[in-house]
């Protein structure tokens, strides 16, 4: 989902609608949340973006309790799908562990400090969420989230820049290779 900042800053209409689709929006949320494992602030706050964008393009809808209640049923399903897709990720089989050689044991270790620095180095909040994500604990998002203090729902965006940020960092310490492969 796109979301663009309102060139204006909000009307008084538009203050009175958030005003009066507040209490509707937040116990739609918790109603949907409760059957899709979904938390009801990221409902919520889907929700607001969907209004948002559609304020600053088309204008408020004409039934505002009626395109509430059906933003909510659609943030709500999307993210049961989104919930059913995910799988988790299978350990490694017991043959490619580490444990049975000394020197993939040690690069490995490498690799991990050489990560771990690397992460200590992003800016901002990036470094915590990193860490968090990297923890063997393998602490969920709701808890990485909670830990953080901020939304479920930004945990995704905000990881993606901070691995973007990550991925551009250590190509920058990593020697390019030169012609058709070869190293100079």
């Amino acid at each position: 989902m796109t979301f663009t900042v309102p060139a204006a800053p909000p009307t008084a209409a538009s203050s009175a609608l958030f005003s009066t689709l507040r209490p509707l929006l937040a116990a739609e949320a918790v109603a949907e949340a409760a059957g899709g494992g979904v938390e009801p602030g990221d409902l919520e706050q889907a929700v607001w973006l969907r209004l948002l964008e559609l304020l600053d393009g088309s204008g408020p809808p004409s039934d505002p309790a009626g395109w509430l209640l059906h933003a909510v049923r659609a943030e709500a399903s999307l993210a049961r799908r989104a919930t059913r897709r995910e799988l988790p990720h299978p350990a490694p089989p017991a043959e490619t562990t580490d444990t049975a050689c000394p020197e993939r044991a040690a690069l490995s270790a490498e690799r991990r400090r050489v990560l771990r620095a690397a992460v200590r180095r992003l800016p901002g909040r990036c470094p915590r969420l990193l860490a968090a994500m990297l923890s063997p604990d393998d602490p969920t998002y709701r808890e990485i989230a909670g830990e953080l203090g901020m939304s479920q729902g930004s945990l995704g965006p905000m990881r993606s820049r901070c691995l973007g940020c990550l991925r551009r960092m250590l190509a920058a310490e990593v020697a390019a290779p030169g012609q058709r492969g070869m190293e100079r």
